[in-house]
């Protein structure tokens, strides 16, 4: 049975990273997945190109490319919906905030397993923020600190949620996963996935990351709340 979560068509891929070994090992275990890995791009400019040409549904991103760096890449696609897992061997602070306010979804270092590798793209393609361990902290803590200057005007009313949307949406903005979530509130990750994917439509946001700094911006987070 195919690792990827999707009864459809295959989740379409592009892999991005300037060193051939490491990019074709990725793309062949995510083909091997069940995943359809549509084009490969050896540096920014080719990342930008193919992931405009072909649309995937995820483009895994490596940050030092030659051309244009991984940020670089996220601002030139835009308004594609086409969602970007940042996949680098830096795990460094600036390296990942700069990622994640350019648009990527979610960033693993390269230590990660093949099985959290292609585990983390599947809930890329569902919209989730897959951080490796320590990193969804920070990235929520420097949310936290632009809350006072959020992207999403705080002042905005949010449509009428249901009461489990409003649930879900704050426990998303503590940082739960969809399985962390659907434990606390004793329902299956499915129909997690099911409030978030709602709430995004009903917010007109696109992921999880967005989702969360919205969430955080209305000050959900807080026990208050």
């Amino acid at each position: 049975m195919s690792e990827q979560d999707t009864a459809a068509a295959p989740v379409t891929v592009v892999v991005a990273d300037d060193h051939p070994l490491w990019r074709d090992a990725v793309a062949a275990d995510l083909s091997d997945a069940g995943y359809s890995v549509v084009a490969t791009a050896d540096d920014g400019p080719s990342a930008v190109n193919r992931t405009r040409a072909t649309r995937p549904r995820v483009l895994v991103l490596d940050l030092n490319l030659p051309g244009l760096r991984g940020h670089e890449v996220c601002q030139a696609l835009g308004a594609l919906e086409t969602r970007v897992l940042v996949l680098s061997a830096s795990g460094e602070q600036q390296d990942v905030l700069e990622a994640v306010k350019a648009g990527a979804t979610g960033y693993l270092v390269k230590s990660a397993t093949r099985e959290q590798i292609v585990a983390a793209v599947g809930a890329t393609a569902r919209g989730e923020a897959v951080f490796t361990p320590g990193l969804a902290g920070l990235v929520l803590g420097e949310f936290r600190k632009m809350s006072t200057q959020p992207s999403v005007d705080p002042s905005r009313p949010i449509p009428e949620l249901t009461e489990r949307e409003t649930e879900v949406l704050r426990l998303v903005a503590t940082g739960m996963s969809s399985k962390e979530i659907a434990a606390e509130l004793f329902i299956s990750h499915r129909t997690v996935q099911n409030h978030v994917q709602n709430t995004l439509g009903k917010l007109q946001l696109h992921n999880r990351v967005e989702l969360a700094r919205f969430a955080i911006a209305k000050g959900l987070d807080t026990p208050e709340a």
